[in-house]
């Protein structure tokens, strides 16, 4: 095996569409209020702005986890890192790349979520699939959320 085919980090897409606009889905993500009702179960504070530091809290793990807001361009990308085990980031953290792309004359909106950084090991490959669980869990939540107005995760986790 040469150097050129040897897997030096993990990462995941995962994307769904939302039947409102860019606008609409992108401020459901960047509001701290809007995420809160959907997604961060325990509370999300600070508005994903950039240089930015937020705190997302879960009820599925509790404690405030900051996120660093590294780009943010509304409506159509937000780039975040935050902690995350068994990571090749600096720091001990991954990277999260929202991406936001009208479709149908921007009457529904393709949501892409990547997720980067984590060592190619069991541990780092358990970190990256708890991860996508996540991830996945939230596109479906922010759609429901912002096309019907429920709360999908509501008593989910506990």
């Amino acid at each position: 095996m040469n150097d050129e085919a040897l897997l030096t980090e993990l990462s995941f897409t995962v994307s769904g569409r939302v039947a409102r606009p860019c606008a609409a889905v992108y401020e459901a993500v960047a509001d701290p209020e809007q995420l809160s009702r959907y997604f961060t179960t325990g509370g999300a504070r600070g508005r994903l702005e950039p240089g930015a530091e937020v705190t997302w809290d879960f009820a599925d793990f509790p404690g405030e986890f900051p996120v660093t807001v590294v780009e943010a361009e509304p409506p159509r990308r937000i780039v975040i890192e935050w902690s995350g085990n068994a990571t090749t980031g600096e720091n001990g953290t991954t990277r999260t790349v929202f991406e936001f792309e009208p479709i149908d004359d921007d009457t529904r909106t393709l949501v892409t979520i990547t997720e980067s950084s984590w060592r190619p090991t069991p541990e780092g490959a358990k970190a990256a699939f708890g991860n996508c669980e996540g991830w996945t869990g939230m596109l479906s939540a922010l759609k429901t959320w912002v096309e019907h107005g429920v709360n999908l995760r509501e008593g989910f986790y506990r």
